[in-house]
């Protein structure tokens, strides 16, 4: 089922939006007129095969990369016409990232870590506040080597929601993950769609996550196959995989 409603504010427009890639003499086209809306506040799950777009699809709305083709606006940004300066200055001052590797400095501390962006941030969290979000209060001085994957997890989610972003954008959250500590880890990324109304995107190749979206999209060969729409949202707690 395929829903766009009107009558929700619309944080990401992609209409025909492509990119193609050049290794050597083969042409890889990773997205092929993409058209999407994302709305304010959603949490969504993107759900594809390896190769169907969807790491490339996230990486343009985060304004890691450019689409080759097409338009993409971030409510009045024209993304698809931003140079470099201006897409950073977007990744700064509105997107959050959290991918599939923590990337801590294994010599800071977990609130040094998350101190990484509150430095740099225009009206940050402090660091103490944005791990208590994550339930880490008691490791904030601990550092990398002392943590367990999910607690690890969970300061790159605190680093990423630190700056207070619009948007949230995970790739492969719980990869590294086994299930157990994945659910603790989507638990918190739901919490924080809830408590601050983060607009979240998902990406995932584990198409039971998408039962806690308001929305599932699916991806084949780099366009939009479908857009499920859930009725209720599942507490990642229900999720089994």
């Amino acid at each position: 089922m395929n829903t766009e409603n009107p009558a929700r504010e619309v944080v990401f427009s992609a209409r025909g939006v492509s990119k193609i890639y050049q290794m050597g003499e083969v042409t890889i086209h990773a997205l092929r007129g993409v058209d999407l809306d994302l709305f304010a506040g959603e949490l969504v799950v993107m759900l594809g095969a390896s190769g169907s777009g969807k790491s490339t699809l996230l990486n343009i709305m985060g304004g890691l990369d450019a689409p080759s083709g097409g338009e993409l606006r971030y409510r009045d940004k024209h993304l698809s016409k931003s140079s470099d300066r201006q897409l950073t200055a977007f990744r700064r001052d509105h997107v959050g990232f959290v991918f599939q590797f923590y990337n801590m400095i294994p010599s800071l501390t977990a609130r040094e870590n998350v101190a990484i962006v509150t430095d740099i941030a225009r009206n940050p969290m402090r660091p103490e506040e944005a791990l208590a979000l994550v339930g880490l209060e008691d490791r904030m001085d601990h550092f990398p080597s002392q943590l367990s994957g999910g607690e690890q997890q969970r300061v790159a989610i605190a680093r990423a929601i630190a700056k207070r972003p619009a948007v949230l954008m995970c790739d492969e959250p719980t990869g590294a993950l086994d299930s157990r500590t994945g659910i603790r880890v989507l638990q918190v990324i739901a919490q924080i769609n809830r408590e601050i109304g983060t607009t979240t995107a998902i990406i995932t190749h584990n198409a039971v996550i998408g039962r806690m979206a308001d929305r599932v999209i699916r991806l084949r060969d780099g366009q939009v196959d479908e857009i499920e729409v859930n009725a209720q949202r599942a507490d990642p707690a229900e999720l089994g995989w």
